[in-house]
């Protein structure tokens, strides 16, 4: 019995799953706008007991039933393709993208409320979804929207931590110190220690630190922001805006249409399934019961990897190298010389290809969409409108790429770029502020499900060899 399924029927499986799970949970969502009730956590108490007795039958009805088999190129190619891992706030499909609950970008887009009528989704919205799986009404965002501002006091320590490293840190060094000095205050540590709370609702001190973390982290982060590129002059929060509006504030941009962005930009950057490598270690990390800033931290020294987030800041940076070199009006022809010259060189076109995505980004297409409507005689946009046109074929010709087409790195920083936000080390500072609402939520429902430590068996050469021996 050597591995003889492929691994291209499970991905059919996810794409049947998840299209069938959109339509049944459509009309759930339609039924449950109109719910008054303005607290979050009473709506996961109400919801966590279905979850829990849904996840019990799946144990005991299935729990036998292969998902799949493992092939030697997975335990040697870093697990890639490996299904795995419960992670319920979204789920991504090779073709369709990243459902978030089940929604796509554009549905998301359409449905959860805005800050104005016809403007982008607010970052509240999406945290409610992710968490609930169900659709807030505007009254239900504002509540979160004042909640999290009301828990976004950031102790002095914090700021100390941070005032240690010297300014030449890179700004995700100094982020991810940050947030292991608000762990400080950890009320699921504190709960644990003192042996008060029962592991069925272990959930309940998660769930205060992870509000308090998001809430938090956009504080943390335009403190690193402003201490690094603006002489530290520190900017308040301002408890009259919402979470998106507020960073931007914070960070120094009070334009709307770049509160119109970060509130996109936080939207779409929040969660991408649990297997990449951010996700997967704040996921690791907290199996362990480790609380949410210790998780959160593992998961933000994941991201600064120029195989993961920081690839957001090498788009811009080569985009830039393009510019210098051949001018904002380059033509495609220069282009595809320029392209070449990379690949030749033996560095790749960063913020194209995917690890698990074989079409567009999504979340490329809705920035395109937004940079049409603001920005659509910015010359770098209009570059890298030009890249979108030239890369995917030379990439296929190559015949070494899965996925030709751009992820959303390649489109973030020259949106940000435009509005003022130049500083490209720091971009991926604003993914990790991002990522904090998917991995938060996820951790909750770990604890509300009692997910176990995760602990898979790894083996050496040698076994691998005794093995294909023997199946021989």
């Amino acid at each position: 019995m050597v591995f003889l399924r492929s691994v291209s029927a499970i991905s059919r499986l996810r794409s049947r799953v998840t299209k069938q799970s959109s339509l049944s949970n459509s009309v759930r969502w339609i039924q449950t706008q109109g719910s008054s009730d303005l607290d979050l956590k009473s709506q996961l108490q109400e919801i966590i007991p279905e979850q829990q007795d849904r996840l019990k039958k799946l144990k005991s009805q299935h729990g036998t039933v292969p998902v799949g088999n493992i092939t030697v190129d997975m335990v040697l190619g870093g697990m890639r393709g490996m299904t795995g891992l419960l992670w319920e706030t979204s789920l991504l499909d090779a073709e369709e993208g990243i459902r978030f609950r089940g929604m796509s970008i554009p549905e998301c887009q359409k449905v959860l409320p805005a800050a104005q009528p016809g403007g982008e989704p607010l970052p509240e919205g999406l945290l409610w979804l992710l968490l609930t799986g169900k659709v807030p009404n505007k009254e239900q965002v504002d509540a979160l929207s004042k909640e999290l501002a009301s828990r976004a006091a950031v102790p002095d320590y914090v700021y100390k931590a941070i005032n240690a490293l010297p300014l030449t840190a890179h700004p995700m060094t100094q982020f991810a110190s940050g947030v292991m000095a608000l762990q400080v205050e950890s009320e699921f540590q504190k709960a644990y220690e003192e042996g008060v709370v029962h592991k069925s609702k272990f959930w309940e001190p998660t769930f205060e630190d992870a509000l308090n973390l998001i809430a938090r982290v956009p504080v943390v982060a335009s403190y690193v922001y402003r201490r690094m590129f603006k002489d530290g002059s520190i900017i308040p929060l301002d408890d009259s805006l919402d979470y998106g509006a507020n960073f931007s504030h914070m960070l120094g941009f009070d334009s709307p249409q770049m509160k119109e962005l970060m509130r996109l930009y936080v939207t779409i950057h929040s969660d991408h399934e649990g297997g990449n490598v951010s996700a997967h270690a704040g996921h690791l990390v907290g199996s362990a019961l480790s609380d949410p800033y210790l998780a959160f931290a593992a998961a933000l020294n994941g991201l600064a990897g120029p195989l993961h987030g920081l690839a957001n800041q090498e788009v811009l940076l080569w985009i830039k190298s393009v510019v210098e070199e051949c001018g904002e009006n380059i033509s495609k022809d220069q282009l595809k010389d320029y392209v070449w010259k990379t690949l030749n060189s033996g560095k790749v076109v960063p913020g194209y290809g995917h690890g698990v995505l074989r079409k567009t980004d999504p979340r490329y297409v809705c920035q395109r969409e937004f940079a049409l409507k603001h920005l659509p005689d910015d010359p770098l946009f209009q570059l890298v409108s030009k890249l979108y046109e030239v890369v995917p074929p030379i990439l296929t010709e190559l015949g070494k790429v899965k996925n030709p087409w751009p992820n959303v790195d390649a489109h973030s920083g020259v949106l940000l770029n435009y509005y003022g936000l130049t500083e490209a080390r720091y971009y991926t500072v604003l993914f990790g502020v991002s990522r904090s609402l998917g991995i938060c939520s996820q951790l909750i429902w770990d604890r509300a499900l009692g997910l176990p430590l995760e602990r898979p068996k790894s083996v050496n050469m040698d076994w691998l060899d005794k093995f294909m021996s023997l199946s021989r």
